[in-house]
């Protein structure tokens, strides 16, 4: 009977230690992914390098002058949950109605996305509204959202848009990674017949699929119990799980064209969660994937067919 008592309290003993260390992993993710602070941790990731070519585009480009030189206004909301979010709004040179609300990757900022946006506004005639997301740039918030409580203050971006400009604005929505997987988990939402349209760059399935996919790849372990524990911290700390924080369960319920990009070298975001995200898509949709294009890439490395696809879909679904 002492003997059975002992092993009972041994395996007891590990069982809990395990559950500490499980937590206490679960707890290191979270501050290490979720939770704003100061991230090194992609230093020196392989599959975010990029050539010597696109890096220069992307530090020191034209864009980044042309960027510095527009006159940007200092828009801001109060989102749902009390957090001042800040945004910079470009207008176009001539008057338009059509307005694109652009969405940044993670750990970026707003204006990184003049990138895309000086099309939009030199040659295309739209005004531009580039949002700091929670948790980035000169935004409040404690932790980083992945999209899904972005979903709810693009809403309210969506809405101040249409406040500023009146029912017959025009609004398409453009993300790159983060940002574009922000803009499809706003598409399952009750949206305005104002957005006309929806670009995605390189986006993710879900919160979860990424995780899932980035636990394994950078640090060569499995998805549980790491994932599911740190989404119960994340659940606790931030307000959202992984699962729940899903564009592949919105795109499936949109009635919003999405065009859908995406580079075939991309080993960050895996070119196959784009495919699939375009598959299960209800809405009109159309697919470009980019050769020799890593993560968010495709712009620089294929600048002329991707501006020729995008231009394409807008004709289609935004009026001249």
């Amino acid at each position: 009977m002492k003997r059975k008592k002992k092993w009972i309290w041994i395996v007891s003993s590990i069982a809990i230690l395990l559950i500490i260390i499980n937590f206490a992993a679960a707890y290191f993710f979270y501050q290490l992914a979720i939770e704003r602070n100061v991230k090194d941790f992609l230093s020196g990731n392989q599959d975010l390098e990029v050539s010597a070519e696109t890096l220069d585009v992307l530090l020191d480009g034209d864009w980044r002058n042309w960027s510095d030189e527009q006159n940007y206004e200092n828009w801001n909301i109060t989102s749902h949950d009390g957090l001042n979010l800040e945004g910079y709004f470009l207008r176009s040179k001539e008057p338009s109605n059509k307005v694109v609300i652009m969405a940044h990757g993670y750990l970026g900022k707003g204006k990184d996305m003049a990138l895309y946006g000086e099309h939009y506004v030199e040659q295309l005639g739209y005004h531009m509204l580039t949002p700091d997301l929670r948790g980035h740039g000169q935004s409040d918030g404690d932790y980083i959202g992945f999209g899904w409580h972005d979903r709810l203050d693009m809403m309210d971006w969506i809405d101040k848009v249409i406040e500023r400009f009146g029912d017959d604005v025009e609004i398409v929505l453009q993300g790159v990674s983060m940002g574009a997987s922000t803009m499809l988990m706003t598409s399952g939402e009750e949206l305005p017949s104002n957005v006309k349209a929806i670009v995605a760059d390189c986006p993710y399935t879900s919160v979860a699929d990424l995780f899932d996919y980035q636990i394994n790849r950078m640090y060569n372990l499995p998805s549980f119990p790491f994932i599911p524990s740190t989404s119960l911290i994340t659940q606790m700390f931030a307000g959202y799980s992984f699962n729940e924080a899903s564009a592949l369960d919105q795109v499936q319920t949109t009635d919003i064209p999405i065009f859908y990009v995406h580079g075939k070298e991309d080993q960050f975001v895996p070119t196959e969660m784009t495919e699939t995200l375009y598959e299960k898509t209800s809405s009109p949709k159309e697919l470009l994937l980019v050769d020799s294009a890593g993560h968010g890439e495709a712009f620089v490395t294929k600048e002329n067919l991707y501006i020729e696809k995008l231009n394409s879909f807008l004709n289609k679904y935004v009026d001249e």
